[in-house]
């Protein structure tokens, strides 16, 4: 079963395939302050951006620009980028590795900040890794500060927090509509910061872009999927050789319901999911020693994997995905005509996936299973029960 999906995995994985990255309508303006009206290679970066790629007309040569080379760049109704020279504050939020000083250690350096905010008052993130970090500016200002949290440790071991974003926000925001406890009960979060400049900036009358607001889509989608596994099984007995049998390929019918998240990057190329799954396996043939043995096997398969999408054109796409599966039985056993009963429990395996989604509606997927021990609690048996499934999936929302 592993030879045919090895095969078609290798061929997708050597064909080039559409991205849906895309050059997009855009622009970059340049040291001494020209715009130039572009198609920007749209990447929806999740780390803030050194370079980018640009063509002036489609069919255009490539070309790159670095951050010494654009002081802005933007992509129509999307994302905007501007350098700045800022001070940032580095220090590391994992709990193994807090500092013991509370105030930030700031270093200068040259970013390209993401603008989240665009009004009387600005604001921006920075992305690197694990490392989030957001920006301001009031009216218009080139003063971009870096608004300040910062997790750091005491002696005996004690973890508190520098909140001093907190502070620095009620002393720029002269709004009425602001309330002392309304920035007080702030999180260090996109969504609490981009909803509190937008207050300030209809408390001031201003015209307001959200770019965060142009960035959200539905990242959750729930669908059916019907498919039929072809199983196998084998098993052994170090002790007694005329327990071992390898009982016939099998068809069964499986049913689950997926649910996918896409990951907010790389433009709807990654995802996570996860899919309850109803299967089964029955058997019964004539062992080594003339006697019948019975495989009833009923489970719920939890598989939680990752999914990566090669688009193919705007309204579909070929996907592969892994998955680590949780094996949940119910009432399931082999049992052997002279009365020997074995318990089938919980146990776990891999999968892997190559499938095609439609429109986003439909999705035809080829999944094998590594093999998954049964009898894993009886150190005397060793058994093998490998799946390669074919799944019609049709997604509700």
């Amino acid at each position: 079963m592993k030879r045919p999906l090895l095969i078609i995995l290798t061929a997708i994985l050597s064909t080039q395939c559409f991205s849906q990255i895309l050059f997009e309508k855009g622009y970059f303006i340049a040291n001494n302050d020209q715009k130039t009206e572009c198609l920007i290679k749209n990447i929806d970066w999740k780390n803030n951006p050194t370079n980018i790629q640009y063509r002036l007309s489609e069919n255009a040569k490539q070309l790159q620009l670095t951050i010494a080379d654009v002081k802005e760049f933007g992509i129509y109704d999307y994302s905007k980028y501007v350098r700045s020279t800022v001070n940032i504050d580095r220090s590391s939020e994992d709990i193994d590795d807090l500092s013991q000083n509370r105030n930030p250690d700031f270093k200068e350096e040259t970013l390209f900040l993401k603008v989240l905010v665009e009004g009387a008052s600005n604001l921006y993130q920075y992305e690197d890794g694990n490392l989030y970090r957001y920006f301001y500016s009031i009216q218009n200002s080139n003063n971009i500060k870096q608004l300040v949290f910062k997790s750091y440790r005491l002696p005996g071991n004690l973890i508190r927090e520098n909140n001093g974003f907190k502070q620095e926000l009620l002393n720029v925001f002269d709004c009425e509509h602001i309330k002392t406890k309304a920035i007080e009960k702030l999180s260090y979060t996109k969504v609490d910061l981009v909803h509190i400049f937008i207050k300030y900036n209809a408390c001031h009358n201003s015209e307001i872009v959200n770019y965060d607001e142009n960035q959200r889509r539905d990242v959750l989608s729930l669908a059916l999927r019907f498919g039929l596994n072809s199983s196998s099984y084998s098993m052994k007995n170090t002790m007694s050789s005329s327990r071992a049998i390898d009982f016939d390929n099998q068809l069964g019918l499986r049913v689950g319901l997926e649910a996918q998240l896409l990951l907010p990057f790389n433009k709807d190329k990654w995802a996570l999911i996860v899919e309850p799954t109803y299967q089964y396996f029955k058997s019964e043939k004539v062992g080594l020693s003339t006697s019948d043995i019975n495989v009833d096997y009923t489970s719920i398969e939890l598989p939680i994997g990752v999914r990566y999408y090669f688009f193919l054109n705007e309204n579909s796409k070929l996907f592969i995905n892994g998955s680590y599966i949780l094996d949940i039985t119910k009432n399931s056993k082999i049992s052997y005509e002279t009365g020997t009963v074995l318990d089938i429990k919980n146990s776990s395996n891999l999968g892997f996936g190559l499938g095609y989604k439609q429109n986003n509606k439909y999705s035809l997927e080829l999944r094998y299973h590594t093999s998954r021990n049964l009898l894993k609690y009886y150190q005397a048996y060793h058994s093998h029960y490998d799946t390669l499934s074919v799944i019609l999936g049709y997604s509700l929302f």
